[in-house]
């Protein structure tokens, strides 16, 4: 074995145009350490050195805030020795390049791409030099102003991406990155560009040691290296040694899994060889189970969000084995999957995981979870149950999964066993064929902008294999942060393929039905663009993508490019979170402190006409500036749809501010807009009305201003995003960021008995500083909490809401200018009656609207209200069917609701949300 793999490995070395400064590797190495540093070792010889330059292309080179005095060179290291200290010569170099001053512009597009870096000297390689680029680029380069004697004046490399980009282009049409099992042999294939060499290591399993290493050869036009083996290795596992030269690392040999991979063994330790076409890797019936087919248009969707473990970890019904696994899905006679049984029936169309890719911080074996219901004199209030949970933090089983690790692997965690690669693609693949069996389609919560680790870190698998290059850095060379983590860069050609090529497979080899993509607006719009449509084609449907606009960080308004942000997405039909109507509804903004969270309420809970203790001095006009603010959520936050404003002036919603400096409509088309008032981040709506609501309201009130912000979602133009267990009315006992608070605080009850209001005081990292207003609300649970059956009736009048929602087409209108014919709000400008909103919807002539007209009342006050419409004299409207029903959970509205035809005149019980039907 030693003699062929010594053969096989100096066969390929010769082959390289790269040839590698480095001893080759052994099979030891497959073995050893994640990182082993082959020279050049800081601080011994490598200098450390920001990067405040950029290659532009292959040839020019921009040193933003340089002096343009003295010479500049370009110079390089293939063991990574350059030391280059002001006031000496260089050390340590093989060579160096002098680089002239550029004689014109850079081109357009390259100025276009590069528009935020500062201005400074633009550098060009000689023409007869560029061809050695390719070679320099596997080195160590330092960026070098000398003066007149040689010694240095100022050091700096320059960030890869732009002459990767420009050397390395046709790598994006690169069909088999990762693992290809073919008929008679298994090939490898890795774009690592500046590498200067690279070998696959194969093991038998996730834990033996490793059977083969074997050399990769380079291809120069694409920077891939490949490797065939013979034979099928389907079932086993790989790593890759890349040898790199590293930013102030040096050169390392990296023993590193692949980005590309599709499964993994416990941990993410190695790599797995899957063909994912293969029978053995497909659930029964896998192929024939069909895919529902209830969205036509992207506003038909009706979005309920979901973690994996609080789904079922809580659900004594389901199996133990199964618990918190993607198995507890096929229990379909569990408390859980007869609650998504029951709001797919009633007009729910998507369940939307929260992320279920392969993530970083839950230990996949032997993760902990404490048991908190044991200790003794557990208070509502008490800190006993957040400190254990902090006390197991590192290795408890819990996290949300905004951590990414491998995009395109399913987590190992959820699945039965986490060290048999396959358990986890066959029991991802039964959880989505449970769901869609019950006709509810699935989506996932990507997190492309950004990765867990970089650089050098044992769990960074990007940088570790083309350093510098997938992450998005700042003016001197770090990793820009402004989303949590390390930022990724998918402006960046290979980045943007490696999102879209992930997303391709999801949907295609797992038959996910649409995305909700995390902070989208640090994506390109041109990169979400491509995605869309590459999907589209993959899958022969339309796989919707939805996803985070906000506008913030590096990237803010426009910086590096079009963004995939809510003011820069319309006309792409990709949807973005609208915070318009959520905001007007609870109150405040999401990252209110202390002096916001209790004194600013929302047009639901209270804002005036039932102000709590801690309210602040608010008006009539206020009232009606947030009734305006619902509405124009209501009308899907359309740029050109037109109403009557409080002040009594008709203005596009365009030209009605949000935030102080936004306008209120974004978007060019209803599925564009995504409606919410809830979801996993801040606290549940239940809980923010805790602080909001006068403390003496009564718990079946609590429930009915719960409806209410589900009522606004459900008849709002676009998407409306529900996350699980707001129709339960879910706490989080106050906790304004559950990502690692553990199952104590994120659990769920399909019992429907407990929505574990007042089960401690939640983490001290995230709500310490408001510990003090949470303490005397906890200690008062017993009033606060709901009943079983508020809970009940919650539950119920959420379904009614899902199948008014889905009877007619009018509350899912197609276009902009469906909605703009069609919506008309009553009881608007400086008369209206500020705690309720009348919309009426034409349905004439519009495919499935199935009534004549609808007019929609809802009332936020306490008390009940009449609203006298001119317009509306003389109709025969009726309640809506569902309100009619024998089963209907609002029994107010069948008793009280009133539609008098002589004077035009609705009336309503107190928080309510009525709908009248016309046939």
């Amino acid at each position: 074995m030693a003699k062929i793999l010594t053969g096989v490995l100096s066969g390929a070395l010769v082959a390289l145009t790269c040839a590698s400064a480095t001893a080759a590797p052994t099979i030891a190495d497959c073995d050893g350490a994640f990182a082993t540093v082959q020279a050049g070792a800081v601080p011994a010889a490598a200098t450390a050195m920001d990067a405040r330059a950029y290659w532009l292309d292959r040839q020019l080179i921009q040193w933003p805030g340089a002096n343009s005095t003295g010479n500049v060179k370009l110079y390089y290291s293939a063991t990574a020795q350059l030391r280059a200290t002001p006031g000496q010569r260089v050390q340590g170099a093989d060579g160096a390049l002098l680089l002239s001053p550029s004689n014109a512009p850079a081109p357009a597009a390259l100025a276009q791409r590069f528009k935020f870096i500062g201005k400074g000297p633009l550098l060009a390689v000689a023409p007869e030099d560029v061809a050695r680029m390719p070679a320099l680029l596997t080195g160590q380069l330092l960026l070098v102003r000398e003066a007149p004697d040689g010694t240095v004046l100022d050091a700096t490399t320059a960030q890869l991406p732009g002459a990767l980009d420009d050397l390395y282009a046709s790598a994006v049409n690169t069909p088999d990155l990762g693992v290809t099992v073919g008929a008679n042999n298994t090939g490898f294939r890795l774009w690592a560009p500046t590498a200067q060499n690279v070998a696959v290591c194969t093991y038998a399993s996730g834990s033996s040691k490793a059977s083969a290493l074997t050399a990769m050869r380079r291809d120069d036009a694409t920077g891939t290296w490949s490797a065939q083996l013979a034979g099928k290795h389907s079932g086993q596992y790989y790593q890759y040694l890349v040898d790199v030269v590293a930013p102030n690392a040096g050169l390392v040999r990296n023993l590193v899994t692949d980005p590309y991979s599709v499964s993994l063994t416990t941990d993410s330790k190695r790599s797995y060889i899957a063909d994912l076409g293969a029978a053995s890797l497909k659930p029964a019936g896998w192929d024939r189970t069909p895919i529902p087919k209830r969205v036509s248009a992207q506003p038909d969707m009706a979005i309920y969000e979901l973690h994996v473990r609080d789904f079922s970890i809580n659900d004594a019904t389901v199996s133990a084995a199964n618990r918190g696994k993607y198995t507890a899905f096929t229990e379909t006679g569990s408390n859980g999957m007869r609650h998504l049984a029951a709001l797919s029936k009633a007009g729910m169309t998507d369940i939307h995981l929260l992320p279920v890719y392969d993530i970083t911080t839950v230990p996949e074996k032997g993760c902990v979870s404490p048991d908190i219901a044991s200790l003794p004199g557990l208070k509502p209030d008490g800190l006993e149950q957040q400190a254990a949970v902090t006390a197991v933090k590192f290795t408890d089983c819990y996290n949300w999964g905004y951590d990414p690790y491998h995009y395109s692997a399913p987590e190992g965690s959820y699945a039965t066993d986490a060290a048999d690669g396959a358990k986890r693609i066959v029991e991802f693949r039964r959880m989505v064929q449970s769901l869609h069996q019950i006709g509810l389609r699935v989506g996932m919560d990507v997190v492309y902008n950004h990765t867990f680790s970089a650089g050098q870190d044992q769990r960074s698998v990007l940088d570790r294999v083309v350093p510098g290059y997938y992450h998005r850095l700042d003016a001197k060379g770090a990793i820009e942060r402004s989303t949590c983590c390390d930022n990724t860069a998918t402006e960046n050609l290979m980045m943007a393929k490696l999102m879209i090529d992930s997303a391709e497979l999801w949907a295609v080899q797992y038959k996910i039905d649409s995305f909700r993509f995390d902070l989208m607006g640090h994506q390109p719009r041109a990169a979400m663009e491509a995605l869309q449509a590459r999907v589209n084609r993959a899958t022969g449907r339309h796989i919707n993508l939805i996803g985070e606009g906000w506008n913030f960080g590096e990237v803010a308004d426009g910086a590096r490019f079009v963004q995939a942000s809510q003011l820069s997405l319309n006309g792409s039909g990709i949807g973005t979170f609208s915070d318009r109507a959520r905001d007007a509804m609870r109150g405040g903004g999401a990252a209110d402190g202390s002096a916001q969270i209790a004194s600013q309420q929302g047009w639901i809970n209270g804002l005036l006409y039932d102000a709590n203790a801690a309210a602040a001095p608010r008006t009539k006009q206020d009232l009606m500036d947030a009734a305006d603010m619902v509405k124009v959520g209501l009308a899907g936050s359309l740029r050109g749809f037109t109403m009557q404003t409080r002040h009594g002036d008709s203005k596009r919603l365009e030209n009605i501010v949000y935030g102080g400096n936004q306008p209120a409509g974004y978007a060019s088309a209803p599925g564009e807009t995504v409606n919410y008032v809830e979801n996993h981040d801040n606290q549940t709506l239940f809980d923010i009305n805790v602080f909001k609501l006068p403390i003496g309201t009564t718990t079946a009130e609590r429930a009915q201003v719960q409806i209410l912000g589900a009522a606004i979602n459900a008849f709002s133009q676009g998407v409306p995003y529900f996350h699980a267990g707001f129709d339960i009315l879910r706490s989080k006992s106050l906790d304004r960021n559950s990502f690692e608070s553990g199952d104590w605080f994120n659990r769920l009850d399909w019992t429907y008995r407990d929505n574990y209001f007042g089960t401690g005081l939640p983490r001290e990292e995230d709500n310490g500083k408001d510990h003090a207003l949470m303490r005397p609300l906890l200690a008062r649970a017993a009033e606060i909490r709901p009943t079983p059956q508020d809970i009940a009736w919650s539950r119920d009048a959420f379904r009614d809401l899902l199948a008014i929602r889905a009877s007619s087409t009018l509350f899912r209108l197609r276009t902009a200018h469906d909605v703009e014919q069609r919506l008309r709000f009553y009881n608007t400008g400086a008369q209206q009656v500020p705690t309720v909103i009348v919309g009426r919807l034409d349905g004439a002539g519009y495919a499935g609207a199935r009534f004549k007209a609808i007019t929609y009342v809802i009332n936020a006050d306490k008390v009940a209200q009449q609203v006298a419409i001119k317009e509306e004299q003389g109709r025969r409207y009726r309640l809506h069917p569902v309100h009619l029903r024998a089963g209907a959970a609002d029994r107010r509205i069948a008793a009280g609701a009133k539609y008098d035809t002589t004077t035009g005149a609705f009336s309503v019980p107190a928080r309510s949300a009525v709908v009248f039907v016309e046939e």
